[in-house]
């Protein structure tokens, strides 16, 4: 379980996330990380958080966005959300580093979601792509289905997917939660 002041970094993106408010603290309202991206970070796959919006400030830098197929980039000072359902990505195409204050509602498990993927990427239990072996994918995947998704394939092959391929995922050993080895503290 994070905790406020943690932080998990992404050696794939090249990306802090700092918790400054979880789901336990806000009692499920709210999920608030600082995400620190490097220059010209990876960007990640097209993505939906079916039942949750997202509100991103960006504190320095900038920030490259597809949202809804519409591409923009925003500076310091300015605020962007993402509704619930909509298809996005997002990544530091710049030259210098981006900070920016990140939240998610409701929280639902988005610190838990965040502690697994990232935790596993840090403890070298993925491919270069961040991606970890096809059965803990597919628990994570479809423990997580509320929080993430992606584009593609279509949402009903996944769904199929991901729950046959997390059934024997569970029965071979993988959990959907996660304690990384390397987490580290402000």
């Amino acid at each position: 379980m994070v905790h406020v002041g943690e932080m998990i970094f992404d050696p794939i993106r090249k990306q802090k996330i700092i918790f400054r408010k979880t789901a336990k603290e806000t009692r499920g309202e709210l999920v608030e990380v600082e995400a620190v991206y490097h220059p010209s970070s990876t960007k990640p796959a097209t993505h939906v958080h079916p039942q949750q919006e997202e509100r991103f400030e960006v504190l320095e830098g900038s920030i490259n966005t597809i949202i809804a197929g519409e591409k923009k980039t925003y500076q310091a000072g300015e605020i962007f959300h993402v509704p619930a359902g909509t298809t996005h990505e997002m990544w530091n195409g710049g030259t210098s580093g981006t900070r920016v204050i990140w939240q998610t509602r409701p929280a639902l498990h988005t610190d838990e979601f965040l502690e697994i993927t990232l935790g596993l990427a840090q403890d070298g239990k993925t491919n270069p792509e961040g991606i970890p072996n096809l059965l803990q994918a597919a628990v994570i995947m479809w423990q997580y289905r509320r929080e993430f998704h992606f584009v593609k394939p279509p949402l009903i092959v996944q769904r199929i997917l991901f729950g046959l391929l997390a059934f024997i995922g569970r029965l071979c050993g993988y959990h959907g939660v996660y304690t990384p080895a390397t987490h580290e503290r402000d």
